[in-house]
């Protein structure tokens, strides 16, 4: 396999080059720039089969409280009381049972005098949690340290940086530092373990444009469209009426130089249409017989179908996941997103079609995983969602606001599913890891959280270390959710 070399020379022609699409810099480089090595089919460290990891991300802050509920009489007299508002957009949803109601689960490990449900428009994803292959990781968040609400109010312990502010935790999420950070944890993760793929380009794959989570040190972000593979433009087809011109703007910008600038601009630009050029063919075809289409999904406010571009998005990770073979894949690990979770206004229709969205698309694509070209690979597959953070208990009348801790969802066939992980908060306000209007002060760290992926996805201990630096500070480094 071609070997990156160290040099600075090498790093900054890697993390820093001008390309077809004209922008540069590191995370925020596109799918021309991000090209370090496209490697060779060859000498592959062995990794024990494939597995990838799929990070969904809700932009904006998802709405934990009315994500994941407790129904318990007491909580629910709290959730009740406190979302429900004179307004005619009151946030509360309705109870089990009745007309449009919250769906009950049934957790494998029970918590003392609690009971669960699902926002309404999670009856398909309530169905995965059912059989397993979902678990719900409850009050996960960005800490530096275990942290409780004295301490938080002392500031007697370090705290997460720009708490509450949308862009830095973001960044904080996927990448450890606000807004700014050059590396996240799976390009991390895909730094030590590109060397199981026969080609590092294709080690961390973005289906949603530009993503911190996924740079690396030596691994940058490949993105791709609902097409696939990007082509750069007026290279084939007709240009300017030609079909012909295509060949001679190829040479001008891909032909070697003396003159530094071009020389490297032309390295990008081959090392884009090699990429290109393997990635094409090894996908599977949308429809067909390749990766089926997905549905459309209901929205549960007007009854009537829609486009999913998560789905759509995911089905794009399918294509290129049924390809592994070909590309000689081991380890990948992708991001998709669906936005519009800040609901400071709407809240109630605006969150249940944003659920129904999230329900269909994870559905389809366990669906999909599982027979996957004749083939179960939802056992080497698991998705997760994280988002910027959780919102307020309290409402502000027909929304919520920003807030820190909330709810998540594991999802695969190597998921130990029908199971909440980690001591379900108390439902209302003012108790202990209430740190204003209900925002909750989470008990498990994303570092946490993301170090049980880790050691899923093969990372040893010095390596899990290395890729979640606070994971140091808390005693439970495996959170249990992953066999």
């Amino acid at each position: 396999m071609t070997k990156v070399n160290a040099s600075r020379r090498q790093f900054l022609r890697y993390s820093s080059a001008l390309g077809a699409a004209g922008t540069i810099g590191s995370a925020s480089l596109p799918f021309a720039l991000n090209l370090a090595t496209i490697g060779s089919a060859a000498a592959q460290t062995s990794t024990g089969g494939y597995k990838a990891l799929i990070c969904l991300f809700l932009y904006g802050a998802n709405d934990h409280a009315n994500t994941v509920l407790a129904t318990d009489s007491t909580s629910w007299t709290q959730y009740t009381t406190v979302r429900t508002t004179n307004e005619a957009g009151s946030i509360a949803l309705p109870p089990v049972g009745s007309s449009g109601g919250v769906l009950p689960i049934t957790p494998n490990t029970t918590q003392a005098g609690r009971s669960f449900a699902l926002h309404p428009a999670l009856g398909s994803l309530k169905t995965l949690f059912d059989s397993g292959r979902v678990a719900i990781v409850s009050n996960v968040g960005p800490l530096i340290v275990p942290t409780t609400l004295q301490q938080y109010k002392a500031a007697s312990v370090p705290l997460p940086p720009k708490l509450f502010s949308h862009n830095d935790q973001q960044s904080l999420w996927q990448a450890y530092a606000p807004e700014g950070a050059a590396y996240g944890w799976g390009g991390r993760m895909g730094d030590l373990l590109a060397a199981s793929n026969a080609y590092p380009v294709f080690t961390a794959i973005s289906a949603s444009g530009n993503a911190v989570f996924l740079s690396g040190r030596t691994v940058n972000q490949y993105q791709v469209s609902a097409s696939g593979a990007v082509p750069i433009g007026a290279l084939t087809g007709t240009l300017f009426g030609s079909t012909t011109a295509g060949n001679p703007l190829k040479s001008i910008i891909s032909t070697d130089s003396s003159n530094l600038f071009q020389k490297e601009h032309a390295n990008v630009t081959n090392r884009s249409i090699n990429a290109q050029s393997l990635l094409s063919p090894a996908m599977a075809p949308a429809g067909g017989t390749g990766v089926p289409n997905p549905t459309q999904y209901t929205n549960p406010n007007t009854g009537g179908l829609a486009n999913n571009a998560l789905a759509s998005q995911l089905q794009t990770v399918a294509r290129i996941i049924a390809g592994r073979s070909a590309l000689g894949a081991q380890r990948q690990v992708f991001f998709v997103s669906l936005g519009g979770f800040d609901t400071h206004d709407f809240q109630r229709t605006a969150h249940a079609d944003l659920m129904a969205r999230l329900s269909h698309a994870i559905t389809y694509f366990d669906g999909v995983m599982g027979s996957l070209q004749g083939t179960d690979m939802r056992n080497q597959v698991t998705m997760f969602t994280a988002s910027d953070f959780g919102r307020t208990f309290t409402s502000n009348g027909d929304g919520t606001d920003h807030g820190w801790g909330s709810h998540h969802f594991v999802i695969g066939g190597a998921v130990k599913g029908n199971n909440i992980y980690g001591d379900f908060p108390v439902t209302g306000l003012k108790h202990t890891l209430d740190v204003g209007s209900g925002s909750l002060l989470p008990q498990i760290s994303v570092d946490q959280y993301g170090a049980t992926l880790a050691n899923w996805f093969g990372l040893s201990t010095s390596q899990i270390s290395d890729v979640f630096p606070n994971i140091a500070n808390f005693s439970n480094r495996n959170l249990g959710f992953l066999g």
